[in-house]
């Protein structure tokens, strides 16, 4: 009787033991499926710029606080920098599968020190608040709110998406502490190609386990990825080829392929290729100081139309063999071995303007087109420029003896008033542009158009880095109303 009690005592301990063991499977099956199913949201940010003056005494010391919920995220501080580029900070959000929609909270701070009050920079176009508030869906993975795609199914964000312009609330002219940021929101995925799982499933009808980017399944010459992130069906065929709603003289084809460099086919991009001519034998250099491009990017920024540069980060950058004075043929001949390629149908054509820095030339700068006749600027198809280096450096020296400017100041005054022509603003029209008359007080043109306060007249050249928006008084012209996108497209 003993001996089978002990037999039953066992067999129980053990039935027990398999239950335990049961439950505790079924336990650590149920904690591993969480982990799975917990959603990770990260937000990159991309690109901080000072639009206007942040601090009286120096450069901003920046600082990114992000809120959500009861957690904060709060980034280093980078110190004395008006610009920064790829900052090192991506909080990453870890969010319950059940949950559809979260509220993220940005603030951009200029840090004080411990006898001051740190201060809120502007990123709103709300006239009331600075920070920004927006809300992630996490079943299609877009977001809304003070930054969104398109609201009411026809109103697009003016400043575009994943971009704040502090100066949105009507305060270009203003010292409001303005700036502009640059950020994405993404979560992870089972097959890691940016579109979530849900979406996947119950609307694209693509297998989440994989990765579809690449795939362009109603044949309309732009993939998957592309048409998810900026609001278009990727299931229904669209005409991506003539598509331009932000009227940038960009179609959407070509908004695909400028896509890494932050095109947004809804907000207005301006793409600008620079080359430069080699040093010369006792060191004469066309080099343009880093500066010049903030400099040149922030009057364009500040109204929602991004100026990418490239300077080597893809396209631009090659270097022309040096030549103390470069005439009207050797242009054409680096036009063509340069930047068209020698490939009379080359897509760049219609997507960038072309600069070209060389040490000396005649005039020492101006527009031109090499492929559009007649060759010299101000018609139709006028898509590129030359500047001269050694004017550049002339001009410093003769500012120097009353005026002092820097010269990344000067370099980007040039720039951007041959530009101007590439907008079709020239001599004419209006009448106070390029005026030989009015560039000294003792010339009658100086006080004629004295009221178009705009870079391209030449009383205001390399003192006013801006166009005019019309509002002087008389003998004014709106150049920001009036530029004209596809002017430099081949006619």
């Amino acid at each position: 009787m003993k001996k089978l009690l002990n037999y039953i005592f066992i067999i129980f301990f053990i039935l027990s033991a398999l239950s335990i063991n049961s439950l505790n499977a079924k336990n650590l099956k149920s904690n591993e499926t969480a982990k799975i199913d917990d959603k990770l949201v990260t937000i990159k940010f991309l690109s901080i710029r000072a639009l206007d003056q942040i601090d009286d005494f120096s450069d901003p010391d920046f600082y990114l606080n992000i809120i959500y919920d009861d957690q904060e995220f709060t980034s280093e501080i980078w110190q004395n920098s008006k610009y920064i580029n790829n900052p090192d900070f991506s909080p990453i959000l870890k969010i319950s599968n059940e949950i559809e929609e979260i509220k993220i909270k940005i603030q951009l701070f200029d840090y004080a020190d411990e006898n001051d009050y740190d201060r809120l920079c502007d990123l709103n176009g709300d006239i009331e608040k600075y920070d920004v508030e927006i809300i992630y869906n996490l079943n299609n993975g877009h977001w809304s709110g003070d930054d969104f795609l398109i609201k009411n199914n026809t109103d697009f964000d003016p400043s575009g998406y994943g971009r704040l312009n502090g100066c949105d609330d009507g305060t270009i002219y203003e010292i409001d502490k303005d700036c502009e940021l640059w950020f994405e929101i993404y979560q992870n995925d089972l097959d890691m190609d940016r579109i979530p799982d849900w979406i996947e499933t119950n609307v694209y009808g693509t297998e989440p386990q994989i990765n579809n980017m690449g795939e362009d399944i109603d044949e309309d010459g732009i993939p998957i990825e592309w048409e998810h992130k900026w609001g278009y069906d990727p299931n229904v065929w669209d005409n991506h080829l003539i598509l331009d709603i932000d009227n940038d003289s960009i179609s959407n084809i070509e908004e695909y392929i400028m896509s890494n460099n932050f095109s947004d086919p809804f907000r207005k991009d301006l793409f600008l290729e620079l080359d430069f001519m080699d040093f010369g034998p006792n060191d004469e250099e066309s080099i343009i100081p880093a500066g010049s491009m903030d400099l040149m990017k922030n009057p364009f920024h500040k109204r929602n139309i991004v100026f990418h540069i490239d300077t080597g980060q893809k396209y631009g950058g090659d270097i022309i063999q040096f030549n103390e004075k470069t005439n009207l043929d050797e242009l054409k001949e680096i036009y063509n071995m340069y930047f068209i390629k020698d490939e009379k149908n080359d897509w760049k054509r219609s997507v960038f303007h072309y600069g070209i820095i060389v040490y000396k030339s005649f005039p020492a700068g101006f527009a031109f087109s090499s492929d559009v006749p007649p060759f010299w600027g101000y018609h139709p198809g006028t898509n590129c420029f030359t500047i001269s280096s050694s004017l550049m450096n002339e001009l410093k020296r003769k500012f120097d003896l009353y005026k002092p400017k820097e010269l990344d100041y000067l370099f980007a005054s040039a720039i951007v008033h041959e530009m101007g022509h590439n907008f079709g603003i020239k001599a004419g029209n209006p009448y106070g542009c390029d005026v030989q008359l009015s560039k000294y007080p003792w010339q009658i043109g100086w006080w004629i158009y004295r009221n178009y306060k705009s870079i391209m007249n030449y009383h205001y050249t390399y003192e006013i880095l801006d166009y005019s928006n019309g509002t002087h008084g008389k003998r004014d012209y709106d150049d920001w109303s009036n530029i004209n996108f596809g002017y430099f497209e081949y006619q």
